[in-house]
């Protein structure tokens, strides 16, 4: 039973792209794996960006720079 545990910032994906991704990680596991896609799980953590740090800097932080 394949788990894939796929995090990304809280920035407005839609419903409609969560679906996508969740649909096209477990096809990727059925290709390249030959994994059974009944039994595959994908689940989408979705943490802000005031949580999320990349060299030492929150993403907030960072894009607040950027702008």
């Amino acid at each position: 039973m394949p788990y894939v545990n796929v995090r990304i910032t809280r920035e407005g994906a839609t419903a409609e792209q969560k679906v996508e991704v969740i649909r096209r990680m477990t096809q990727v596991l059925v290709d390249v794996l030959g994994k059974n896609p009944e039994t595959t799980v994908v689940v989408i953590d979705e943490v802000e960006t005031d949580n999320w740090g990349i060299g030492g800097v929150t993403v907030t932080e960072r894009r607040r720079k950027k702008a």
